[in-house]
């Protein structure tokens, strides 16, 4: 039987173009994160996620040639100056880079569901043990060195149990303590705890060496909700006795030049805040308590504004690139009357 090749899809264009996107501004960061670390042992891990960055790019480069699809400008190596002084500690960025491979496991998993054509579910899938392997050996590190942000710990359960009351399910009540969080619920407020720490310390860094005034603006006004993100969920921890643990690394030097362009901080600030909202709607569906449902919901709206008026700001400066879109056909059919 004669096979025929198969086209693209839709989602399969999407996905490509996100990955090429994701990883060209990888690419950047890492170059610069070379040149600046200073700790032996994490330099091979920085080099093998610039590296896996590297092949991506070149991989994907073929792939929109061969379709004959614009290749995305990207990020390059106008939008990185790895000459600047050094904006974060060593530490910081390790835990970067497993933050990152963490995204991008999520990013890859999407990928691969979405992907028909057996090319690309190869790639994608290739892809995905990559960054999971890079998240194994970023987490070894940092539990070697004392770095890791370890989830609460509990006292194990020492029987079976079953929901006896609708109580169960509610957050809220006038004459009665809250229910005791159960370990999934703890397990989203510790991960979106950490995640909100990496961002309110990217978005100051970023705010720091940025020229431009409603860039640091935004990005300070994205410290400060991450920080308020930060200070919920932990209090709802502490409300159940369970301690939030976070890093006490400074994390930022006093460096003020620019390593990187502002459409690419923008850019990455972008895709953390889809990412945050992601991992509340999550969080919400997988949470049982109502009053945590509520909360992942109305901080989800509030990031969704704050992404919002950053692609705004993107916008005005023409720093944002437009995803491959279909034609519209209604300026077809007026072309020719």
């Amino acid at each position: 039987m004669t096979k025929h090749p198969t086209q693209l899809t839709s989602a399969e264009i999407a996905c490509i173009w996100t990955n090429y996107m994701q990883d060209s501004m990888s690419k950047c960061v890492l170059s610069y994160f070379l040149q600046t670390v200073e700790d032996e042992d994490i330099r091979p891990l920085i080099q093998l996620a610039y590296d896996i960055s590297c092949v991506h790019i070149e991989k994907l480069t073929t792939l929109f040639q061969q379709e004959q699809i614009p290749l995305p400008t990207g990020f390059t190596d106008e939008d990185v100056n790895v000459n600047a002084p050094r904006l974060y500690t060593d530490a910081f960025i390790l835990q970067y880079l497993a933050h990152m491979a963490r995204v991008g496991m999520l990013g890859y998993s999407g990928f691969t569901s979405m992907g028909a054509r057996k090319d690309l579910k190869t790639y994608f899938i290739k892809g995905l043990r990559e960054t999971s392997d890079l998240f194994d050996q970023t987490t070894d590190l940092l539990l070697e060195k004392g770095l890791y942000i370890r989830a609460p710990y509990i006292p194990y359960p020492t029987k079976t149990d079953f929901v006896d009351s609708h109580k169960y399910l509610s957050g809220f009540s006038l004459f009665s303590k809250q229910r005791p969080l159960n370990t999934i619920e703890i397990s989203h407020l510790y991960m979106n705890s950490v995640t909100n720490h990496i961002g309110s310390k990217l978005s100051l860094s970023f705010a720091q060496i940025s020229p431009h005034k409603e860039v640091q603006n935004w990005m300070l006004r994205g410290r400060d909700i991450s920080r308020k993100h930060m200070r919920i969920f932990t209090r709802i921890l502490l409300d159940s006795d369970i301690e939030s643990p976070i890093s006490s690394d400074v994390a930022i030097t006093d460096a003020t030049t620019p390593p990187f362009s502002d459409k690419l901080v923008m850019f990455h600030m972008g895709m953390l805040s889809a990412t945050g909202t992601g991992n509340y709607a999550t969080a919400a569906s997988a949470s049982q308590r109502s009053d945590l449902i509520i909360d992942y919901e109305r901080l989800s709206l509030e990031v969704a504004l704050y992404a919002k008026d950053g692609a705004d700001i993107m916008i005005r400066n023409k720093w944002m690139e437009q995803p491959p879109t279909t034609l519209d056909k209604e300026k077809l059919v007026k072309k020719k009357e």
